[in-house]
């Protein structure tokens, strides 16, 4: 069985899940929560994934950092963000709008920059720990945790492995557009409920619509059902895992 263990990984409190056996893993997954969730909320898919392919065992080290605001003075104990949400806003981007939609897929949020120099010290101290290269990383994240891997996805030096983006939306359009080109043929997995109440649809489909028309392979997997990870999602993620590491 695979051993976790809490750790540091630059900047931020993690949960690490490394193979067993002399041999180094030949693919690192690096999953990141969503807002307002325990830092160890996805914790619980690593050995879910493990067990649905049981080829990925042995090869695959997986890390979920937790996000550096603690949201306890908000009244959230135990919750974490990458960054604080500006409630108002995404109340009337659920009310349908239009406005605001417009205003929200082009916002850059205050804390994205610093939420993304810490995700890259993670990644730096993961690959440090596990000997992967970036190239050799999964990356992504649920909701704010799909928004901020994106976003370091677009911008990193080096691509990653992939990026799954579970429930995520559009943010700083303009700036991903101009980044996203230099990602052609990046393989990404994108879901979204339809019947999301926090994060529309239709952002996730103008998300989708940016990274495919710049070049990226994006699986895009809409399904029945609200904010969250369902059983198909998860099986495409693993089928995303098994394809990278080669299994």
């Amino acid at each position: 069985m695979p051993s976790l263990r809490r750790t540091r990984l630059g900047a931020l409190d993690a949960v690490v899940l490394l193979p067993d056996g002399p041999t180094p893993p030949s693919l690192g997954v690096v999953l990141c929560h969503g807002f307002g969730a325990p830092g160890e909320d996805l914790v619980g898919l690593g050995p879910e994934l493990l067990e649905r392919h049981p080829e990925l065992a042995g090869r695959v080290a997986f890390a979920f950092p937790a996000g550096p605001v603690d949201l306890a003075q908000f009244g959230m104990p135990g919750g974490r963000a990458w960054w604080m949400l500006q409630m108002e806003h995404l109340a009337a981007l659920q009310r349908g709008d239009a406005s605001i939609r417009e205003q929200f897929r082009d916002s850059v949020p205050d804390g994205l920059a610093p939420a993304r120099r810490a995700l890259l010290g993670a990644l730096e101290a993961f690959g440090q720990a596990t000997g992967l290269p970036r190239s050799r990383v999964v990356l992504g994240g649920f909701s704010q945790g799909a928004m901020l891997t994106c976003d370091t996805a677009l911008r990193m030096e080096e691509a990653p492995a992939a990026l799954a983006l579970l429930s995520g939306t559009l943010i700083c359009e303009s700036q991903w557009r101009a980044k996203a080109a230099g990602r052609a043929g990046l393989r990404v997995l994108q879901s979204h409920g339809r019947q999301d109440p926090i994060l529309p649809l239709s952002l996730a489909e103008a998300l989708h619509a940016l990274l495919a028309d710049a070049g990226l392979q994006v699986d895009f997997v809409p399904f029945e059902g609200g904010h969250t990870i369902p059983g198909p999602a998860l099986a495409r993620l693993g089928a995303l895992l098994s394809s990278c590491a080669g299994a």
